[in-house]
Order: C-alpha cells, then structure tokens, then sequence
C-alpha cells in the first residue's frame, strides 16, 4: 500500500503522475523562426553586409530629403549673386564640393543626381522583375518547347553586349527617363529568369506542389500562389545585386548623351562634363559625382553579397 500511496490515477487516463514530483514545465511549445527572421539574425552579424545597408539607406535619404539636405538649387547659376569667380571655385566651406563652369554647386547636384539613379535602379528592377519572374516561372513549370524556347531566347539576349544592346534600343528614340527604364529592364531580365527558372524546377516536383494538382488547381494558381512565394529569397538578392549594375549603366548611358537630358543634376552627365578639366586641376568635377556612383553600387553589392548568405537555407544551424 505504502507503495501506491504517492500515485494519482484518473479515470480514463492510461499516464500516470507521481506525487509530490512537480510537472516539468517546458515554457510551452518551441517558438518556431521564420526565414526572414534567421536571414536578418545572420544579415546583422554579417558587418561588410550592414555597411552596405548603411550606404544604401543613406543614398535613399538623400534623394528623399534632397530639397532639405542640398544647400544650393542644383540648376541655380550663382554667377549671378556670387559673382563670375565663383565658376569653377575649388572646394572650400562654402562650397564642399566646388563648383562647375556655369557657377553650379557640385554638392547639390551630386545630392539631386541621387535621385535619377536610385529612381531608375528600381524602375528598371520592377521591369526586369515581372519579364524575368513571369517567363522564368512559365519555363521550368511546364518545360518541353516552352522551356526551349524562352530559353533560347535568355541565351539570344545573353549574346548581345549589355551596354550595346541598351544603346540599340535608346539610340532609336528620343532621350527619356521612361525609356532608359524599359531599355535597362529589358535588357536585364534574363538573369532573374534563370534564377527563378531553376528553382521552379526543384520545386514543382514537391509534395505540396503535387497535392495542389491533385485537388484540381490551376496551373496559374499554382505557380504564382504556390510556387512564386518559394523563390522570393533568390530573386531579392538577384535584384539587389542588379541594381549596382543598373546605377552603372544608366551612368554609361548618360555620360554618352542617351540618358538624362540637362539641366537635370546626373552623374554620369557631370563626370562628361567635367572630364575635360581633369588635366587642368579642376579635379573636383568628376571625381565627386564618380564617387557617388562608387559608395552607391558598393552599397548595392555588399548589401546582395551579404543577402545571399543571409538567406541561403543551407546556412541554418
């Protein structure tokens, strides 16, 4: 009896508890993470990936807040109130950055020209997004001749030279922002459809994939309800290393006379006009705008780098 003393048995329940023994309390069920969170947990130890993050946010500040941050208009030519020695002035505490030849702050335009560049980077990405996501997506789900030939067609684009092939379709139309953007995007869409291409066909394969046939869904419910969402991380960190590229070719673009037009404050369009005073000391023309472009697609690529190792599932511990 003595040995029956410490048990409680409930009726219809085959556990039994000893007692005087407390329940070992457990704190409730595991908290599950989500990629997202262990992406930023690994992003944040990742100190080349953060330094990117800075440089990049604080280019999105400057173009948001460009009219509070730049002392001067950037199409102001202050000959006029400053006097004509003000053209080409080195720089100084007035002027950080110097002055052009027309009497123009350098500063401010570097700090408007933030804007033409971030604004095509991301209107270009949002082109290449939906033309690479939509026939990467319609290639590796149903393959065959489809496959075949939207491949063929990555690989015919893939032929061209980059900048060639964006020069080919700008050069035939007259010199606008909404065209550099298509031209840009067109042009770089295959690589996000390759991307998005092969992980569709690793997944469409899966169980959940083969359960959503199996109850009778659409083919284009399937890809972009149940699919797409499972080939985001790789196309985010394809978009952000992109950008770096775009920067660098809307630059090209406009430093050849394909791009923005003037007076509109564009690095690339100031590095062409200064380009002709490098020899003769009025070094400050060129090499701030040029550094601009550097800080921001360093900032892109450190930032996508870090992104790619934030996210790779294959990292989890």
């Amino acid at each position: 009896m003595c040995l029956l003393e410490g048990i409680k048995v409930s009726k219809g329940e085959a556990a039994f508890e000893p007692a005087g023994i407390g329940r070992i309390e457990t704190g409730g069920e595991p908290k599950s993470r989500s990629l997202w969170l262990d992406g930023w947990r690994r992003l944040k130890k990742n100190r080349l990936a953060m330094l990117g993050l800075v440089l990049v946010l604080f280019m999105i500040f400057l173009a948001i807040f460009a009219p509070f941050v730049a002392p001067y208009d950037p199409i102001e030519q202050l000959i006029w109130t400053e006097g004509k020695s003000v053209r080409l002035a080195p720089p100084s505490a007035k002027h950080w950055f110097g002055t052009d030849l027309y009497g123009r702050d350098i500063l401010s335009r570097t700090i408007y020209g933030t804007r033409i560049s971030l604004t095509i980077a991301v209107a270009a990405s949002v082109v290449s997004l939906v033309i690479g996501v939509t026939l990467g997506a319609v290639a590796g789900y149903y393959g065959g001749r489809v496959d075949g030939s939207i491949s063929w067609l990555i690989n015919v684009i893939y032929a061209f030279p980059f900048l060639l092939f964006v020069l080919s379709i700008v050069a035939f139309r007259p010199a606008s922002l909404g065209l550099v953007y298509v031209a840009i995007g067109f042009v770089s869409w295959p690589s996000i459809a390759r991307v998005v291409r092969g992980q569709v066909l690793s997944i469409k394969e899966t169980e959940f994939v083969e359960a959503a046939r199996a109850v009778g869904a659409e083919d284009f419910k399937v890809i972009f309800r149940h699919i797409l969402p499972n080939v985001i991380a790789p196309v985010i960190v394809q978009i952000t290393l992109g950008m770096g590229s775009m920067i660098m070719i809307e630059a090209s673009l406009t430093f050849l006379g394909f791009g923005t037009q003037p007076p509109t404050p564009s690095w690339g369009y100031m590095i062409n006009q200064g380009k002709d005073y490098l020899l003769s000391g009025q070094w400050w023309w060129s090499v701030f705008p040029g550094a601009a472009i550097s800080l921001t697609v360093l900032g892109f690529n450190l930032l996508g780098d870090g992104l790619r190792d934030a996210l790779d599932p294959r990292l989890n511990k």
